[in-house]
């Protein structure tokens, strides 16, 4: 009996050691390394959109972010670092200056995300923008016949502070009343629910929109129903013409006109660039993320399957392999083996 144990604790070693090697070769034949994280030091002045910045101002774009920091006792709110960061500099890129603003003014609360690239850690070293950040205009204060277009910026802060916000809706209803364009991104369009604007109408009445849908929301946080007071999607279905949405955590941009909605922050890219086209502005060339080129990837990989998303990835040049990685991480948590499976050789 003595030897079968030894023979069995033997076998289980060996094929500990074998899965372990077979591990670290795959992790090796994946070379992360290829792609460092993004500089921390990262400047203005180091950033490519940024060198052919127009000297004439073509107007100002008000970012609104939330001043709400939690959401119930477990979740963090505040507003999302990136879905400002990458607007901000969209917009001076194109010659725009921005003024930020928050329901209580001052310094809002910031979450920080982990996978910060460089036009984030620029933001971060950028001491005009955090001056501004520290000292954001308080809404009850903001005059919108200065402004040409009004952002508003998500995470989970604004389901408390911007919905019903009689500030809110009056810049917004102000603005789109002028002729200007209104934008938001993730949870920012909760901005949008009962603007009224000046014939009666209420905004997103025959509107197509979107944001963060249900789906992302309960996958993130299963207990959102009781920490949030509502579902963004689902208002949003009873109040707007038509609501859309892309597969999880992939670029989707609703344009209506001169208003324009992003459903996750991986749409902040595209909601700020089409606010710009619809200012009537081609936005500046700009190269595209590795991160963009990765959910470009992966939205071909949803919408023809794996053999296109090889194909496509072929042809995508650098792309974010971390991220590729994590949408396989999340097909496998949905039960999704084969899809897993399929996105992670994406990453090779």
């Amino acid at each position: 009996m003595g030897s079968q144990i030894k023979r069995l604790l033997l076998w289980a070693t060996l094929l500990l050691a074998t899965l372990a090697c077979m591990g670290l070769a795959y992790v090796s034949s994946l070379d992360l390394e290829s792609q460092p994280l993004a500089d921390p030091g990262t400047r203005k002045e180091d950033l490519a959109m940024l060198s052919g910045v127009r000297p004439q101002l073509r107007g100002r774009i008000l970012a609104v972010v939330t001043s709400t920091a939690r959401a119930g006792d477990m979740v963090a709110a505040g507003f999302e670092i990136t879905e400002l960061s990458r607007a901000y500099y969209t917009f001076r890129a194109n010659g725009f200056e921005v003024d930020l603003a928050s329901p209580r003014g001052g310094r809002p609360p910031v979450h920080l995300d982990d996978d910060l690239i460089d036009v984030d850690h620029a933001f971060l070293n950028d001491l005009d923008a955090q001056k501004k950040l520290s000292k954001t205009l308080v809404l009850s204060d903001v005059d919108p016949s200065r402004y040409s277009a009004v952002y508003f910026v998500g995470g989970k802060g604004p389901m408390f502070d911007f919905a019903g916000n009689p500030d809110v809706q009056r810049i917004a209803a102000s603005i789109y009343d002028a002729g200007g364009v209104v934008g938001a991104v993730c949870h920012g369009p909760a901005a949008l629910i009962d603007v009224t604007l000046a014939d009666g109408r209420k905004l997103l009445a025959d509107k197509h929109v979107t944001s963060f849908t249900n789906d992302e929301e309960l996958f993130l946080v299963k207990e959102a129903k009781d920490v949030l007071p509502f579902l963004l999607e689902d208002v949003l279905r009873q109040q707007a013409g038509q609501f859309s949405a892309a597969p999880k955590y992939l670029d989707h941009t609703v344009v209506d006109g001169r208003l324009i909605t992003g459903q996750n922050p991986w749409s902040t890219w595209s909601v700020a660039e089409s606010m710009v086209r619809a200012l009537g502005h081609e936005p500046v060339p700009r190269k595209p993320t590795r991160e963009e080129a990765a959910v470009a990837v992966l939205a071909v990989f949803h919408r023809d399957g794996a053999k296109a998303a090889l194909a496509a990835r072929s042809t995508a040049g650098e792309i974010d392999k971390r991220l590729i990685l994590m949408h396989a991480l999340v097909a496998g948590m949905e039960g999704r083996f084969g899809d897993a499976y399929r996105l992670q050789w994406l990453a090779h």
